[in-house]
């Protein structure tokens, strides 16, 4: 297929990702639009439209892949697949759309809900499948907003799971990002003011807080609302970490609540680090294979590349971007992915 008009979606539980390609297969936009997907399908709807009125208006290919089945607006996977299906058929032409189901790659969407199983929760593969013939072997690590993704590639996709209970037994689904994962689930206790606390189990504050206060976190990596509804300085997120200690942020200075934040940035450094050990344990690439990073919190791959005495290399180097697009690219790796590989594939008609 000629990769004019092609257009990848990855339709998440809380974003909405797409990415249109250009004749040739540059990557010419990318956009991500906050989806909260759990509180109801107006909120795809609505994500949908403002995507459809960035992109491009001629598309030959419309190509899906998808997470938000996973959230608890459906009663299961299988029923959230159907639901985004449906959804997206009254806005994409059917002759056009086509939807990854992992192995059996890109199929139409009467194909796709009968093989829900497959297509659910696919988007990783996408990815590892499009770097599959472009590199030699290489460590896909993907850091979201939500989830990590480790997933080894040589000659094809080597992962032992395929769907979420299996890769996540296996360590190459980690349940840890650096927006939206709530800082009691990363924590367990933390040293502060010579003490260790441990940190209230409640939603007050979350890792784009944390990141926040090492000064890493991208301005554009964090589009949901905060805890509490109120604002993103750093003040504002040294005051909710604080609400985790059950402290005020006024009880200790500004540099004690980065110390704290730097802390349980280690923590689940130390957890995506462990799982990236647990996967090369195996043997499955050599010692000079590389770290590929994607997502919007790949800026902690570099450091874990280090850690593991490999190099790095951005997603971003696999795709011809405009250079407006090439940081969305590597956040969004999945939407450019699957535009890719129905790219490759024979056609949408």
């Amino acid at each position: 297929m000629s990769a004019e008009g092609i257009v990848g979606w990855d339709i998440g539980g809380a974003h909405l990702k797409a990415a249109s390609l250009s004749q040739g297969g540059v990557v010419l936009h990318v956009v991500q639009l906050p989806c909260p997907l759990w509180q109801g399908l107006k909120h795809l709807d609505g994500a949908l439209d403002e995507a459809l009125r960035q992109l491009p208006a001629a598309v030959s290919c419309h190509a899906v892949t998808m997470t938000g089945e996973l959230v608890d607006l459906f009663a299961s996977r299988a029923a959230g697949v159907r639901a985004l299906i449906e959804r997206l058929s009254r806005r994409l032409p059917a002759a056009s759309m086509r939807i990854y189901a992992g192995d059996a790659g890109l199929v139409a969407a009467e194909q796709a809900i009968t093989i829900a199983d497959q297509v659910a929760s696919a988007n990783w593969m996408a990815t590892a499948a499009f770097l599959a013939p472009l590199i030699p072997q290489g460590l896909l690590v993907d850091i979201g907003s939500t989830t990590t993704d480790v997933i080894a590639v040589r000659g094809i996709v080597r992962a032992r799971g395929r769907n979420d209970h299996q890769r996540m037994v296996a360590d190459e689904l980690v349940y840890t990002g650096v927006v939206r994962t709530p800082v009691m689930a990363v924590a367990q206790r933390l040293p502060f003011d010579g003490e260790w606390l441990q940190p209230m189990a409640e939603h007050f504050a979350s890792m784009a807080d944390v990141y926040r206060l090492t000064r890493q976190l991208p301005e554009h990596a964090d589009q949901m609302p905060a805890a509490d509804n109120a604002g993103k300085s750093m003040a504002e997120s040294a005051r909710r970490l604080a609400r985790m200690l059950g402290r005020d942020a006024e009880s200790a200075p500004l540099t004690s609540w980065q110390r704290a934040a730097e802390y349980i940035a280690e923590v689940q450094q130390m957890r995506i680090f462990d799982a990236c050990a647990r996967v090369l344990s195996r043997s499955v690439l050599d010692h000079e294979a590389a770290l590929i990073g994607a997502g919007v919190g790949r800026f902690l791959v570099p450091n874990l590349a280090h850690r593991l005495g490999r190099p790095c290399v951005d997603f971003s180097a696999f795709v011809d971007c405009h250079p407006d697009a090439k940081d969305w690219a590597a956040a969004c790796a999945p939407a450019i992915a699957v535009a890719k590989l129905a790219g490759r594939s024979a056609g949408c008609g």
